[in-house]
């Protein structure tokens, strides 16, 4: 296979690892733990798993390590880093003991199921290395959610001699971790499972998970592409670019590019949501800018705004959730021939305030929000094309304002979806280290017979040489939330906090950047090799985040 000269480079990188995983390992376990709400709840669900201490490595002395075979499942959609967990994965239990086997699971969750499976050797892993994608052995979106799964599983798993399999996934598919562990461990079928941080959205994150691995390289890519943008802006001085960006149940991605890159506009949702804003105000506060830089001859700039921002503007938040339970396993609807006939049949069913709403939205957008659900039964916000929508919305209301002589400049608008161009890209160094000490972290969690636990690798803005790695208990991270309609656990999202220092060094020099001047920053592409400066800092957000800003 044809290699780019980049490829033959970083195959040869070796990955950062925190001390305490250069060697000889020992587990330091702090106090018994609870669930971040509906504690009552979590605990008679995950009777087994709940309660158990936080874990932290230290080093130690040299001990005899069992023999442990272990299958490994990327699960949903990809992440920068992903084959370096892998690769951790494997060195670990190498290192642990020379006799160890590894097994990926083909095509996510279901490979389990299906007992579809490759062994893992050095051979294979060894071209993978410090690569982007999940190709080493695919992924997929399946729910381990039956009992017929989770046997099927442990079918396969005695089989291959398998004590323990590693769930490198989101919120969602950490969730499944979480459930298949409790069941194995209720059945005594001697099978662990271990969770790994992963998710470019960021949403993924607490004391413990100080970020989800992807989140800093697909930051840094799509800061890359929206600078470019800008200075293409800068240049030509007569285009707004409108720039949507991943995230749907957090503006991590958005306020993190904006942190990078300085647009004029940065819209945050979990801000929308507190000041209960409407669409129509979302909008004016846009069209307040474009009119001031228009008025001193600035007919350009750059909007970047969060994939989920829709869902969380209260009134369209409450039309979705009414979407989605009247849609949930609705075969009425989906009998339905027509658009029109689906759009009817909509507008009867829903509340009046709703209804209203759901009547005022533009037929392509309304057509969106009630297309075909994700797996987890909600509306799939990626599709909805937020960023056209406001175009049209701005673009409506300027014209009402050229015509009372307030606005006098010319706006023309280009749209841009940025997504699928940050998930497979080559991780940066820091996402290269993260995700290796996050492998190599699970596979001495498994030695030590831990399950329910994720992987976790902390102070991250110090040298890798000085993060933290342990454990924290899945259930740690667990609430109820209705999902399909019923009240089901799940890991809590994390949002973007509007008390944190992120959002509150964003809120202090947005104004300037929103002004008749220029502030925008170039990142430019992401760097492997050269200054420690440039090429193995982490993300804006984690920096202010623990102060370092």
């Amino acid at each position: 296979m044809t290699k780019s000269p980049l490829q033959i480079a970083r195959a040869g990188y070796q990955p950062k690892l925190p001390a305490a995983l250069r060697g000889n390992v020992v587990l330091k376990e702090g106090a018994a733990t609870e669930s971040i709400a509906d504690q009552a709840d979590i605990k008679k669900l995950f009777p087994n798993t709940y309660g158990m201490p936080m874990i932290t490595f230290e080093s130690g002395e040299k001990k005899e390590n069992p023999v442990v075979g272990v299958g490994v499942i990327l699960s949903g959609g990809q992440a920068p880093g992903g084959h370096n967990v892998i690769s951790g994965i494997f060195d670990g239990l190498k290192a642990l003991n020379p006799n160890n086997k590894l097994y990926g699971f083909l095509g996510g969750p279901s490979g389990l199921v299906e007992h579809k499976y490759i062994e893992l050797t050095e051979e294979v892993v060894k071209e993978y290395r410090n690569t982007g994608g999940f190709d080493i052995i695919g992924s997929g979106r399946t729910k381990l959610e039956e009992e017929a799964q989770y046997e099927d599983g442990a079918e396969i798993c005695k089989k291959l001699g398998i004590n323990a399999i590693v769930v490198i996934g989101g919120d969602d598919s950490n969730t499944n971790a979480c459930v298949l562990a409790e069941y194995y461990l209720q059945k005594k079928t001697g099978i662990q499972v271990i969770g790994c941080p992963k998710t470019i959205d960021g949403d993924l994150k607490n004391e413990m998970i100080e970020t989800s691995f992807g989140f800093d390289t697909a930051c840094k890519v799509y800061s890359e592409l929206i600078g470019n943008i800008q200075r293409d802006a800068n240049s030509a001085k007569k285009y707004w670019h409108f720039i949507r960006l991943m995230g749907r149940s957090a503006s991590h991605i958005t306020l993190e590019c904006a942190l990078q890159s300085q647009p004029n506009i940065c819209i945050v949702s979990e801000e929308v949501e507190a000041k209960n804003m409407t669409l129509n105000e979302v909008v004016d506060d846009i069209v307040k800018v474009i009119v001031n830089r228009a008025n001193h001859g600035l007919d350009f700039g750059t909007i970047l705004i969060p994939e989920g921002l829709i869902e969380f503007i209260p009134a369209m938040k409450t039309l979705i959730s009414e979407l989605n339970d009247l849609l949930a396993h609705n075969d009425d609807f989906v009998a339905l021939s027509t658009d029109e006939e689906k759009r009817q049949y909509v507008k009867g069913m829903l509340s009046p305030v709703s209804s209203d709403i759901y009547r005022s939205l533009p037929k392509g957008i309304a057509k969106q929000l009630t297309m075909d659900r994700d797996p987890h039964g909600n509306v799939q916000v990626s599709l909805i094309e937020t960023e056209k929508l406001l175009i049209e919305m701005v673009a409506k209301r300027l014209a009402q304002l050229k015509a009372e002589g307030i606005y006098k400049g010319k706006f023309s608008a280009i749209n841009h979806f940025f997504g699928y161009e940050g998930r497979c890209a080559i991780p940066s160094n820091f996402d290269a280290d993260y995700t290796y000490s996050l492998g190599y972290t699970a596979s001495v969690l498994i030695s030590e017979g831990k399950t329910g636990y994720m992987s976790s690798v902390r102070n991250l803005t110090a040298p890798a040489a000085e993060w933290i790695a342990g454990g924290v208990p899945i259930t740690t991270m667990m609430n109820m939330e209705k999902r399909h309609g019923a009240m089901k656990p799940v890991i809590q999202k994390a949002l973007v906090r509007l008390d944190g220092a992120p959002f509150q060094f964003f809120k202090a020099v947005r104004e300037d950047w929103a002004d008749d001047k220029t502030s925008y920053i170039y990142p430019g592409p992401i760097q492997y090799y050269g200054p420690t400066e440039v090429c193995d800092q982490p993300t804006r957000t984690l920096m202010l985040e623990q102060g370092k800003i």
